[in-house]
């Protein structure tokens, strides 16, 4: 009975690996390649499935999800012979399993060395201070070399990015200096253009406030030349409403004559001819007043009347002369 249970015990072991190696439970986003004899059969996709034990074996399992793979600083020699290291990063995904698979050995070494050989040849091309702005070109230029010669291993390049493009130390130390001139002189012209600008609006506003004043002055001016004239032209009616005689108007032109003398610069100053013809209206107005005088204190009638001739005569002499 005991070779009996042990056969049975062999053939339940052999039973319960067969089982094993015939139901494959493939993850998601995976794929596995399935050999018959050393050769391709099928790719199994993610789920249950089936396979012939010990006729069909696993080859690869891949993983379809996209991978980063960050490769080391390379150097790399620029167009004006100066040396950068340059940090890359590939984003890719696997599109056809049997591809990467059976197309190349190693498909993550061989995207790594034509990563850097197409660098190489890219920033070969350009001078160092094209390098270090032409990110977006060199990513894109090494992004189409990539995508194209990886597509027949089953490889897509989703994207190329560069880490960091490390110049000489000495490269380095002047571009800093040359940088920290660039500010400087940026502040300069900015400060000079502050001034300038002050400047500019400071004269605008004197120009502005002279013109303002200017335009006040005239304002005033006109406003009493206006007044002025108005005044006159009030006194003037005053005086024609009022109907002055020649005695009035000889004793207010009298009375202006010491004004127009008024003053320390007036050394010499003419009397017209009209003065003298004012003087004697005057002279008989008071020569006139002072006959009545006198014939109202004689208290005779024949006095009064003989009194006023010589009146008469002295209001015409100014007339007769």
């Amino acid at each position: 009975m005991q070779p009996v249970i042990i056969v049975l015990i062999i053939l339940v072991v052999l039973v319960f690996i067969a089982l094993i190696k015939t139901i494959q439970v493939i993850p998601q986003a995976s794929a596995a390649i399935v050999e018959r004899f050393g050769r391709y059969t099928r790719t199994l996709n993610a789920g249950l499935n089936i396979v012939v034990p010990f006729i069909d074996t696993i080859r690869n399992r891949i993983d379809l999800r996209e991978q980063v793979v960050p490769f080391p600083p390379q150097p790399v020699i620029t167009q004006d012979n100066l040396v950068v290291n340059i940090d890359t990063v590939i984003y890719y995904q696997v599109t056809d399993a049997r591809a990467a698979t059976y197309e190349v050995a190693s498909y993550i070494q061989a995207i790594e060395q034509l990563t850097v050989t197409t660098l190489r040849n890219i920033i070969g091309g350009m001078d160092l201070e094209r390098t270090l702005t032409s990110r977006e070109e060199i990513n894109a230029a090494l992004r189409g070399v990539l995508d194209e010669a990886t597509g027949k291993w089953g490889i897509r390049v989703n994207r190329v990015e560069l880490k960091a493009i490390e110049p000489p130390t000495s490269i380095q130390d002047s571009m800093e200096k040359q940088m920290r001139a660039d500010r400087d002189k940026r502040a300069a012209i900015l400060q000079a253009e502050g001034v300038r600008q002050s400047e500019i609006l400071r004269a605008e506003g004197e120009k502005q406030s002279q013109i303002l004043r200017a335009e006040g002055e005239a304002k005033a001016a006109a406003l009493r030349a206006e007044g002025e004239a108005q005044a006159v032209r009030t006194v003037f009616e005053a005086i024609h409403a009022g109907d002055p005689d020649q005695k009035l108007l000889s004793y207010q032109y009298l009375q202006m004559l010491p004004k127009i003398a008024e003053g320390d610069a007036n050394k010499l100053w003419i009397v017209p001819s009209e003065i003298g013809d004012a003087l004697k209206g005057l002279s008989g107005a008071m020569g006139n007043f002072g006959g009545l005088g006198g014939g109202s204190g004689s208290g005779n009638g024949g006095s009064t009347a003989g009194a006023s001739v010589p009146a008469q005569e002295r209001r015409e002499k100014p007339s007769i002369d």
